[in-house]
């Protein structure tokens, strides 16, 4: 067949079908983009959307994530025709006692469809996850559509500006980020609420339906690289998440004086190659505050192994990213999984047999390690 077959995404572990539907709220830059992951009515002749929803995402990824603009016309090759192995835009599998709910924060130079994989498997498992595509230029390319004839308007990557030091640059980006998340928190609360929110993107699906399937006791808060340390902010920020899982966390933008401020437990998963011992040191600070937080490494991973990137045939990776990890991507994205939702189970209460994988925790297990003990001496 064609090339589209280069990248195959695995489809949810878990009990039940996934469908998967586009929201945007709004008409400025102050609305909300995301992508939802929802258990669905399981029905015939359901459509797979594609992993890179338009042709805009493939220059944008190319040109954020790489620099390098002649890896658009690879990627588009090699991916532009590949799907996503779930449901689109089919109805809500209804839920007496709600889902818990997962808002997603993508990292440097994505956007919303690069963590299919994951968010498949933890929907798979009865979460409703809700990816945002970010509007303050940390997304390969995003946009929004004005209120004229719904014209969209074009977010591009942005880096930073010469002369501007970076850390001013990105911190004020986390914050916008995290405020974003809250955001996408208050949607769902309105929705619940009985508030209707039309979706402009028209696409049939009725955001009605998660009013009485969505359980907002439980929601937590998850992100990849600038999307981890997203989370972490964003548990600052709102009460009402009540655990954060941050996939590899980016800690370099998040000021020292928010440290002491992070009350609720954490799960960091690392992979092998990308945290510095200065980054594992501020996780460290960070999770002393609570007991409940824990520090894992997932041994023989690169930082591209937490996205569907991860699944890219070898080659093709190692030639756009360099280096791949030794450990095979659905082996670590089925220990990434496990490990966050056994965290889930135990600080939303959901369903007990996550607990079967408790020890992932504590870094027990193959291809885990867990980061040195806290030892008060070394903070």
């Amino acid at each position: 067949g064609s090339m589209g077959g280069m990248l195959a995404l695995p489809p949810g572990q878990g009990p039940h079908r996934v469908g998967c539907t586009d929201v945007m709220v709004g008409h400025t830059p102050q609305g909300l983009f995301l992508r939802l992951f929802y258990p669905c009515q399981a029905r015939a002749g359901a459509v797979q959307p594609l992993w890179i929803p338009r042709p805009e995402y493939c220059g944008g990824l190319a040109d954020a994530a790489l620099g390098r603009r002649w890896c658009s016309a690879l990627l588009s090759i090699a991916v532009g025709s590949c799907r996503v192995p779930v449901s689109w835009n089919e109805p809500l599998k209804s839920c007496s006692t709600g889902y818990p709910l997962i808002i997603f924060s993508h990292g440097l130079g994505a956007f919303r469809t690069l963590y299919s994989s994951i968010c498949t498997e933890l929907a798979s498992w009865g979460l409703v996850v809700a990816v945002l595509e970010h509007r303050d230029r940390s997304a390969a390319t995003t946009y929004f559509c004005t209120a004229q004839a719904g014209a969209e308007q074009w977010i591009p990557f942005q880096r930073v500006p010469q002369g501007q030091k970076e850390f001013y640059f990105r911190n004020k980006q986390v914050h916008h980020r995290a405020q974003e998340c809250v955001r996408a928190l208050r949607l769902f609360q309105g929705i619940a609420g009985g508030r209707t929110e039309p979706n402009i993107l028209h696409q049939g699906w009725d955001l009605s339906v998660l009013k009485d399937n969505l359980d907002l006791s439980r929601v937590a808060v998850m992100g990849h690289s600038f999307g981890g340390v997203t989370a972490l902010l964003a548990l600052v920020k709102e009460p009402s998440f009540r655990c954060a899982v941050a996939l590899d966390a980016w800690m370099f933008p998040l000021e020292n004086l928010l440290y002491p401020e992070v009350p609720k437990p954490v799960l960091f998963i690392n992979t092998e190659k990308f945290q510095t011992p200065q980054s594992v040191a501020k996780m460290k600070r960070l999770s002393c505050r609570n007991g409940q937080s824990r520090i894992v490494t997932v041994l023989g991973t690169v930082h591209e192994d937490q996205t569907d990137l991860a699944f890219l045939p070898g080659k093709l990776f190692s030639l756009i990213f360099g280096t791949r990890g030794s450990l095979d991507p659905h082996r670590a994205l089925t220990i990434t999984s496990r490990a966050a939702l056994a965290f889930l189970h135990r600080h939303l209460e959901l369903q007990e047999e996550f607990a079967q994988w408790d020890e992932l925790l504590e870094g027990v297990g193959d291809s885990v390690a867990p980061e040195a003990p806290l030892g008060r001496s070394r903070l």
